[in-house]
């Protein structure tokens, strides 16, 4: 399907596949991942495309797929089907660990069910045996070790050694104050010499104790020595540990034979962990080059829209360069599309842009253009990248290219794509450019899609009169002379072989005569390409900058319409409470008014209490009467200037804080931990003794939290979870505080705690960009942090 078959090489697709490697989690997957191959199977390549998009969902959308541990299932599988064998305590933990992370897996996609149907599909059917993890969990703890309590006899044995252990201690403590207080030890404490508990006794007392020596100081004058009353009691001991590795084997060998039927479900399992870590893998990859699902056809035709080459795109990433996107059409209208124009100006790479996107499509994996994008399914892909000279062969570069011209007329048909680069170079141009062209029409023919490259003026010519050949040419700025990297499809593309050799500083007498042997209507023909690609480059920035200021006008448009909206909203609110608050009052007054003819008359027209209730009423009216406002003067209104640090309080309400910033016509307030933004025709200021106590006071506390609080962590040493967890409540204050930058030290090691730490801060929209520390300062061992 693919020839020749270092294409994919020369196309980029390996280097692909070693990057999707990089994100497996198991040899079981990066084993899948060098297996991936180009499909022509429509439905198989539409089925891999679904399940990188949904996991890809999963990454950016949903909670973590609980995918922890990946251990090779089928090498367990593979041991526990032979009788007599049986697993180790670490194998028997690979395989709970392993199972826990399927079952977890399987709950996981049942809570969506229906929401991620294709990853579903690689479970279908599969039953959920958790009788096999239960029989481990009996025997094995959660730190991949044998439960004391997993028989009856090894809890026996257990105790037994124990026992032991406790009097031989017991006695060697007894014999050792002894020794001591005689002065028959050397200085130090008891110690193990060949597994044994020893006193270390001076040479000169050695015979004063009886025991078993087993050591001696490199000095001679101590001894290590064993007593004879705990040489018994260890023997014991060590008998007994014998005896317990015989009855863990035991244990381990019964336990094995009880997983042995459920040995070809371990190799389902295995497949399915297996096949998640390969898809985990392509999505990761796609979120890098930041790809999408294409619309997939089973036609053969392609239509990339605002499509980039995905190495290119990572290469870029790192240097902080965006990559020129390629649009470009192949269909039953334009077959072939011929580019042309100048070195160094994008023609190779925009074709190899097209063969690897291809081969990533029918490969199932995700690529780097628009999700409108459709990329059809073929049956052949052939490419004529690069030289391919043999010496072993005696080819020579142009024979090379002309055996690949060879099969691909042969071969191809009409669900063929073809690649060529440079198309006719590598013999005498008078006579290689005719049979570019015999080839190229011979291939039209047979209604073969491609893209080809070339600097050669038949070919251009004849893709501008063939039915089903197009002319495409990369922009070239030939004012400032360096290219676009911009494919423009309807015309062909100068070379600009003098401007370019003028610019590099060509004497101009050589360039002259170079001029006066190029044929005059070669001259012309090149001459024109250049004059119309100029206005084609003027016609381009017209358009781009009159589309620019009408993007420009629709967004103030949408503004002014939505602030109108907003406007009309809050007065429609001013006058809903306005008429609430009018009502209120009224009702108010009327109870007041009763309340005060009410005591009146129960007083029984006393003066006094009369007066008192008439001054209550006259008061309580007084509080709801309408004063006029009186504008203040502009030259009071300048000397009542806000600044930050003054109080303020916002006139609609008793809400009180303390000025932050000043932004035009706008004042940022701090409310306790809150900040506000408001007009400063809202805002009133006031003295510091009108603050409430209780105010100043939260305030004072809270700025001797800003005094002490530190932009600084170190999370050297600490677990990824601690680390992450101490970060966030950093966090949390800094934004609180609106402290504008951290800086973490996370150490450099492996990598891994800083990538954790990054991937995890990215999560978070006030993060506005991560960077490392200089390099002599610690470099990528720090972190800074810089909050929006």
């Amino acid at each position: 399907m693919i020839y020749p078959e270092n294409s994919v090489d020369k196309l980029g697709f390996t280097e692909v596949k070693e990057l999707i490697k990089a994100h497996c989690l198991s040899i079981m997957g990066q084993q899948m991942v060098d297996r991936i191959q180009v499909m022509s199977n429509f439905d198989q390549i539409r089925k891999f495309l679904y399940q990188a998009n949904e996991f890809k969902s999963i990454l950016q959308s949903d909670t973590v797929l609980p995918i922890n541990h990946f251990y090779d299932l089928k090498a367990l599988a593979a041991k526990i089907r032979i009788e007599g064998t049986f697993l180790s305590e670490e194998e028997f933990f690979q395989a709970q660990v392993s199972l826990s992370t399927v079952f977890a897996v399987i709950g996981y996609f049942n809570e969506r069910e229906g929401l991620y149907p294709n990853l579903e599909a690689l479970f279908e059917h599969l039953p959920i045996e958790k009788a096999i993890i239960k029989k481990i969990d009996a025997v094995i703890d959660a730190k991949g070790k044998i439960r004391p309590n997993a028989s009856r006899e090894l809890m026996d044995i257990t105790a037994g050694i124990s026992k032991a252990e406790q009097e031989a201690r017991k006695k060697i403590d007894q014999i050792f104050k002894s020794a001591t207080a005689s002065g028959w030890t050397a200085d130090g404490s008891l110690t193990i010499r060949d597994g044994r508990l020893c006193i270390p006794i001076l040479a000169e007392n050695k015979r004063k104790v009886k025991g078993f020596i087993h050591d001696e100081s490199a000095s001679g004058q101590t001894v290590y020595l064993e007593p004879e009353e705990v040489f018994t009691l260890n023997n014991q001991v060590r008998d007994l540990e014998f005896e317990r590795r015989r009855e863990i084997i035991k244990i381990l060998t019964a336990l094995t034979d009880e997983l042995r039927p459920y040995a070809p479900l371990l190799l389902s399992y295995h497949s399915l962990l297996t096949k998640l870590d390969f898809v985990r893998a392509k999505a990761l990859f796609a979120i890098d080059i930041e790809a999408e699902m294409p619309v997939v056809s089973n036609e053969g035709s392609i239509k990339l829209i605002n499509a980039r080459h995905p190495l290119l795109t990572l290469s870029f990433k790192k240097e902080k360069k965006t990559v020129v996107p390629l649009n470009v059409t192949i269909d039953e209208g334009t077959r072939i599309v011929v580019v042309s124009g100048p070195n160094a100006g994008g023609k190779s790479v925009c074709m190899k842009t097209v063969g690897l996107l291809q081969m990533m499509v029918q490969a199932g994996l995700l690529i780097p253009a628009d999700e409108h994008s459709t990329v059809g399914t073929f049956k052949q892909i052939f490419a004529d990248i690069g030289d391919d000279q043999s010496i072993e062969s005696d080819l020579s570069t142009y024979s090379a290219h002309l055996s690949k011209m060879k099969h691909f007329v042969e071969q191809a048909n009409g669900k063929t794509l073809i690649l060529i680069d440079e198309f006719g170079t590598g013999t005498d141009p008078q006579f290689g450019g005719p049979i570019a062209e015999a080839v190229l029409e011979s291939l039209n023919h047979k209604k073969v899609r491609g893209m080809v490259t070339t600097h050669y003026s038949n070919l251009k010519i004849f893709a501008s009169n063939a039915e089903g050949i197009e002319n495409a040419s990369m922009l070239f700025d030939n004012v400032q002379m360096k290219p676009l990297y911009i494919l423009e499809v309807g015309k062909p593309g100068s070379s600009y072989a003098f401007e370019i050799a003028q610019k590099i500083g060509l004497p101009q007498n050589v360039l002259n005569l170079a001029k006066n042997k190029v044929g005059f209507t070669q001259k012309k023909v090149d001459t024109l390409l250049v004059d119309l690609e100029r206005e084609k480059k003027e016609i381009f920035d017209t358009k781009t900058s009159l589309d620019k200021q009408q993007r420009r006008v629709n967004q103030l448009l949408a503004e002014n319409e939505e602030l109108k909206g907003f406007l009309e909203e809050n007065k429609r609110a001013l006058m809903r409470e306005a008429k609430q608050e009018a009502q209120n009052i009224i009702l108010n007054a009327n109870k007041l008014v009763e309340n005060t003819i009410s005591g009146i008359k129960s007083s029984q027209a006393d003066k006094e209490t009369t007066r008192k209730l008439r001054e209550n009423l006259n008061q309580e009216l007084q509080k709801h009467t309408v004063k006029p406002v009186v504008a203040k003067p502009a030259a009071n209104a300048e000397s009542e200037e806000l600044k930050p640090g003054d109080w303020v309080k916002l006139v609609d309400s008793e809400t009180t804080g303390q000025v932050i910033e000043i932004a035009k016509d706008n004042v940022i307030i701090a409310i306790g931990d809150l900040r506000t933004v408001a007009k400063k025709k809202r805002v009133q200021k006031i003295s510091r003794k009108e603050v409430p106590k209780d105010i100043r006071k939260i305030y004072s506390s809270h700025t001797s939290d800003v005094a002490s609080f530190s932009p600084e962590i170190d999370v050297r040493g600490m677990r990824g979870e601690d680390a992450v967890h101490a970060i966030e409540k950093l966090f949390d204050r800094a934004l609180m505080m609106g402290v504008g930058s951290l800086k973490i030290l996370h150490g450099k090691g492996d990598g891994i705690l800083r990538k954790l730490i990054r991937d995890y801060l990215k999560k978070y929209d006030q993060v506005g960009r991560m960077e490392d520390e200089h390099a002599d300062r610690g470099g990528s061992g720090i972190t800074y942090v810089y909050l929006k």
